[in-house]
């Protein structure tokens, strides 16, 4: 059962500009659903299973271009910049990753990136979109931004969505954009951490069917994540996620401060 709830976390908040790692971590801190971090990992597998099929067609344009070794047709101009995108993301996990992981164990941190998030998501209102065109630059800011999402509460596709919305992208190149660059991201956290960590499933009596059903409903979850996400973002409601991401920050730094402590509630 605890699989089955982390998955439809998992699912449901990896896509949308919520932060997955937060909610988990809220999750695990109020109600004890523990579970080591490659299991966490683990998840990706079905939410990188649902970005490879929502983005078949474009993941298949951009692989028969490598192929081929073309970079000058539009799938193939996107394959070094996804090269260049990972640099600044694999950076920043590597430098920063531990001292993240121990800084936010405790909500209140975690609390303040949801607030932070937050005014991330509602600046992307403000981008003027004018182009299809990402260069260099654009994709290091991206990358950037996808990078520092490793902080529970910074939602990697609010972070990366809404930096290319400010440097003038267009909806659906940010949308597509965002979600291939993830790939790589993920595939290079999962194969990380289960070279270093495979043995804490056993030691936490995780079995292969909990595992399944974590990643099959993640997977079902996630989907339908993904569409709500892109229907959001053509109404141009996407900054609306600020709201959520402020109101559970808020909500949780009164909590931390004890300010719910005569009512019951304790952080």
């Amino acid at each position: 059962m605890k699989t089955i709830i982390l998955g439809i976390i998992q699912g449901f908040t990896e896509w949308l500009p919520i932060s997955s790692t937060g909610h988990l971590k809220l999750a695990e801190h109020f109600f004890g659903l523990k579970a080591p971090i490659l299991f966490d990992v683990i998840l990706h597998i079905g939410t990188l299973t649902v970005v490879l099929l929502f983005f078949r067609r474009d993941i298949k344009n951009v692989l028969s271009a490598f192929a081929r070794f073309d970079f000058k047709t539009e799938h193939g101009r996107l394959i070094p910049l996804i090269i260049v995108g990972t640099i600044p993301t694999a950076l920043i996990g590597f430098v920063f990753g531990e001292l993240i992981e121990d800084v936010f164990k405790s909500v209140l941190p975690i609390a303040i990136a949801f607030v932070l998030c937050g005014i991330a998501l509602y600046s992307a209102k403000a981008g003027k979109e004018k182009t299809n065109n990402i260069d260099y630059l654009t994709v290091t800011v991206i990358g950037i931004a996808q990078g520092i999402a490793i902080i529970p509460g910074i939602s990697r596709s609010g972070a990366t969505i809404a930096a290319a919305l400010l440097l003038g992208i267009k909806r659906e190149k940010a949308f597509k954009f965002s979600f291939l660059l993830s790939i790589p991201a993920i595939i290079g956290a999962l194969a990380l951490t289960l070279y270093t960590q495979f043995d804490e499933l056993t030691t936490v009596g995780l079995g292969w069917t909990e595992i399944f059903a974590g990643i099959a409903v993640t997977m079902f979850v996630g989907y339908f994540a993904l569409k709500l996400l892109w229907k959001i973002l053509v109404k141009e409601k996407f900054h609306l996620f600020a709201f959520y991401c402020w109101l559970l920050g808020i909500a949780l730094i009164l909590l931390s401060l004890g300010v719910f402590q005569p009512f019951g509630f304790t952080g």
